[in-house]
């Protein structure tokens, strides 16, 4: 990846202001309690509040239009795009910005722990909570790599200035543009800190699978043999509370790349979703909210500052963002060998999926492809109540790239290193969303320990005759009855209904993909 340098005119403004570099955990608390930016909880964690966004806001993303990733990006509806002028006005807008804040905070960091594949990034903060919350969840330098570290991407994050889509040429105030040639960020009209997490995992989405390196939307656990374990899933469907698991050490909680020496993580933290954690369901995560953790949107009690994870009055979408090492045992580096186990994660909505399925290969590739889930409330805006949604990928908000190419990458890999996949369905049963109830987490940890594990890669299955997915008729510490999702609904009839409707969109959504083997289309669900 070639060198970055600042572009023109940050350089000048990062001179001439009072600016804070790489400050440490302790010196941002301080500043920001000062600043009157958030406040501390009863375990030491900085709680803040996000405001009128609590959520990415997907609608706000565009890419600018240049001649060397214009034949690449796979421009539409997710990657919008925004002309070099607007892009250039809008970046001028925003160092003006910057250049009239009495105070800046600045991180340089990494992203990727392969050394071979990282990328060098600064963030450049208006708030020093925010900048606390990248120091958190990015590779931290050691003194030595911070004495030679050279950006090769500059995050400008400045919440508190508002877009005019009438002269900027961005659809509201708010705005996530990336630029890939000046190499530049730019955020702004949304406190909400996930965006600049986001935005690096879609610029490494375009860089690395040109490395042949797979970027992936998981989190990633490793055994005490070696034995590593993928995630799959979007925001809410369980991939950091699954991952986080005491018998196995954690290499990330939500972003990956799989190269030819193995998986290795792209952050240096969690961003873990905590809306009704509780310490006795997710120990590890409740015990990572101390100092130095950042908490968005959280209800706490007045009286006493202690946290109340029930509580959706702001937002269902509540997140605590925390180093890896306040996870015992997370590996670091964060780098380790090739998977055995690959689990996609789905919530459904409608209740119909079973709640764990082994895949063919020819499966894994439909299902990746498709990526259904349900989008939970809270983790966009606009969204609240689940709302059934095909993500390509698992990840297709953060895919400049055509489906495809992440595709065919994954589809090599599992072939190359016989990776058994599973489909685990952590939404409803009995019923879909407003009649059944959630699946037990307890119950979906079992499943995903036997998978992991390798004990039911020799199970007795049976097939589901709508989505032909291998349903094992026993696992162990699971009731059997609730393994075939029919059984569980008091109306049998209606099952059939929901299931073949919901087929019937896997097999609609499918046919926006072109020039993938009749072997894998006919993968799917059944349509009668």
């Amino acid at each position: 990846m070639n060198i970055h340098v600042a572009p023109s005119g940050l350089h000048e403004i990062l001179a001439a202001k009072k600016v804070h570099h790489n400050l440490s955990a302790v010196q941002l608390v301080e500043l920001g309690l000062q600043r009157g930016e958030g406040m501390l909880t009863s375990t030491g964690a900085f709680r803040v509040e996000t405001g009128k966004y609590t959520g990415r806001s997907p609608k706000d993303k565009f890419i600018v239009r240049e001649p060397s990733v214009d034949k690449d990006v796979d421009w539409g509806a997710v990657n919008q795009p925004m002309s070099q002028d607007a892009f250039d006005r809008l970046y001028t807008k925003a160092l003006d910005y910057l250049n009239k804040q009495e105070e800046l905070y600045v991180f340089d960091g990494f992203a990727g722990a392969d050394p071979e594949y990282r990328l060098a990034v600064r963030f450049v903060n208006e708030y020093a909570w925010q900048n606390l919350f990248v120091r958190q969840l990015f590779i931290r330098p050691n003194a030595e790599e911070l004495k030679h570290h050279s950006p090769q991407f500059t995050v400008i994050s400045v919440p508190g200035l508002s877009a005019d889509p009438q002269t900027d040429g961005t659809r509201s105030e708010t705005f996530i543009v990336v630029s890939f040639e000046k190499r530049v960020v730019l955020i702004g009209g949304t406190h909400y800190a996930g965006e600049m997490k986001k935005s690096i995992f879609s610029v490494l989405n375009y860089l690395l699978p040109k490395q042949g390196v797979l970027s992936m939307h998981c989190s990633a656990n490793v055994g005490k043999d070696g034995d590593v374990a993928l995630f799959f899933g979007l925001s809410g469907t369980g991939k950091t509370t699954l991952s986080t698991d005491p018998e196995r050490a954690l290499i990330g909680d939500d972003e990956h790349g799989w190269s030819d020496r193995g998986v290795f993580n792209f952050e240096g933290g969690c961003y873990a979703k905590c809306i009704r954690l509780s310490q006795e369901g997710e120990p590890e995560i409740w015990n990572a909210i101390r100092f130095g953790t950042v908490l968005e949107n959280v209800v706490l009690r007045e009286d006493t500052r202690i946290a109340d994870y029930d509580s959706d009055k702001l937002t269902e979408n509540t997140r605590a963002a925390y180093p890896l090492e306040y996870i015992p045992g997370a590996l670091q580096p964060s780098m380790a060998g090739h998977p055995q186990t690959i689990i996609f994660l789905t919530a459904d909505a409608t209740g119909v999926l079973p709640p764990i399925a082994k895949l063919t290969k020819e499966q894994a590739m439909y299902y990746f492809l498709s990526g259904y889930t349900s989008k939970l409330a809270g983790t966009e805006r606009g969204v609240v109540e689940p709302e059934a949604t095909f993500s390509t990928c698992f990840g297709a908000p953060f895919l400049p790239l055509a489906p495809t190419v992440y595709a065919e990458l994954l589809g090599d890999k599992i072939n190359r290193h016989d990776v058994s996949v599973f489909l685990v369905n952590t939404g409803w049963t009995g019923g879909g969303y407003g009649s059944g109830k959630r699946m037990k987490l307890g119950y979906t940890r079992k499943m995903v320990t036997a998978a992991v594990a390798g004990q039911l890669n020799d199970a007795e299955y049976e097939t589901d005759p709508i989505f032909g997915l291998a349903i094992p008729k026993a696992v162990e510490g699971v009731p059997s009855d609730i393994l075939q999702p029919k059984n569980t609904w008091a109306d049998p009839e209606a099952y059939d209904r929901t299931a073949k409707q919901l087929a019937a969109q896997f097999a609609e959504n499918f046919k926006k993909f072109k020039g993938v083997a009749e072997s894998i289309q006919q993968a799917g669900p059944s349509v009668q």
